[in-house]
């Protein structure tokens, strides 16, 4: 039987039919994922503390090697890869839903299996989307603050809150950003659990994704500027709080995913 799945076809034609998105379905979602981070803590509170150490790292590496003006980029831009490091929690997600018996073995393994499948070219887009994200930051910096100081973290953050050109940077920067947080999280919102859940090709998945988007703008996208907003409080405290508010929002992304999408 194992076998048999290994050599499975990559993908196979399905319809998808998508649900039009109610606050009451993000109130159920976020309900749920708190349930599944009650039920298995420890495993959903290890993804939270990878992606907590991952950021951190990051972080720290940046400011050791004085990039200085990447730092902010990474920082903000860090909740842009979100849905590609959730996986685990997804598929923890759906074994409980399903009340299918796991162990972290298990977990890790279907996560890694996902190489053999579309979920690797989506990844692939993510990290793209992130290096864009990256770039336009320097290149909005070198228009904006070519003539301030960026060799240290301190002097940095002086000029960007204390300067007409720290405050355009911001202004700009958040603007370009928007933009490219909303194209990201329109395409993978829904891509990154699809993916992982059924048999389907990476542009079906994205399409599925921004139909769901289109679907119900408002509430789709409220949710994405929450989880974004939520990321970002929790990064503050040196990236503690992500540890408890990544592996539940991860949880509550399935179930909304459940909610929304459906197989014909």
């Amino acid at each position: 039987m194992q076998a048999e799945q290994e050599h499975a076809p990559a993908s196979v034609p399905v319809h998808l039919e998508v649900a039009t998105a109610t606050f009451g379905d993000i109130a159920a979602a976020v309900r749920a994922g708190l349930r599944d981070f009650g039920r298995r803590p420890l495993l959903s509170l290890f993804f939270g503390l990878v992606y907590a150490l991952f950021g951190a790292a990051l972080i720290a590496g940046l400011v050791a090697s004085n990039q200085i003006w990447i730092v902010i980029a990474a920082a903000v831009g860090f909740p842009l890869v979100a849905p590609f490091l959730a996986a685990g929690l997804y598929e923890m997600s759906r074994r409980l839903k399903r009340e299918e018996p796991f162990t972290a073995r298990d977990i890790f393994g279907a996560i890694f299996s996902q190489q053999r499948r579309e979920f690797g070219w989506m990844s692939f887009v993510v990290l793209f989307v992130f290096w864009i994200w990256a770039y336009q930051v320097r290149l909005v910096l070198a228009l904006t603050m070519s003539s301030q100081a960026v060799h240290s973290l301190d002097r940095f953050l002086g000029a960007l809150f204390t300067t007409s050109e720290g405050l355009t940077f911001l202004a700009v920067g958040t603007v370009v950003g928007a933009v490219l947080a909303t194209i990201l999280f329109s395409i993978t919102v829904i891509a990154m659990p699809l993916l992982l859940d059924k048999r389907v090709d990476v542009v079906t998945a994205m399409i599925t994704s921004v139909k769901t988007v289109l679907q119900s703008p408002v509430i789709m996208l409220g949710w994405g500027a929450a989880v974004g907003a939520l990321t970002l409080v929790a990064i503050a405290p040196l990236f503690i709080g992500v540890i408890v508010v990544f592996p539940i929002l991860g949880h509550a992304s399935w179930h909304l995913y459940e909610r929304l999408v459906s197989e014909q």
